[in-house]
């Protein structure tokens, strides 16, 4: 998984019992887009991430 500041990811935990969340990448920590990711959730926490099987990258359109 490759990242850049400003795309958004979306965790889908398996199961009902875990909400999905919605954040956007604030920081890429890894080589090359490559995690952690430092991640603004929609709820306003931030976290470093290393996304799992679940998470969804959503790239917005980059200039340069």
């Amino acid at each position: 998984m490759n990242a850049h500041v400003g795309d958004e990811i979306m965790l889908r935990p398996p199961g009902a019992a875990h909400p999905i969340r919605d954040g956007e990448i604030i920081e890429v920590a890894g080589p090359d887009g490559e995690p952690p990711y430092r991640v603004q959730w929609d709820d306003g926490r931030e976290s470093l991430l290393f996304p799992g099987p679940d998470a969804e990258l959503r790239h917005l359109h980059h200039c340069g």
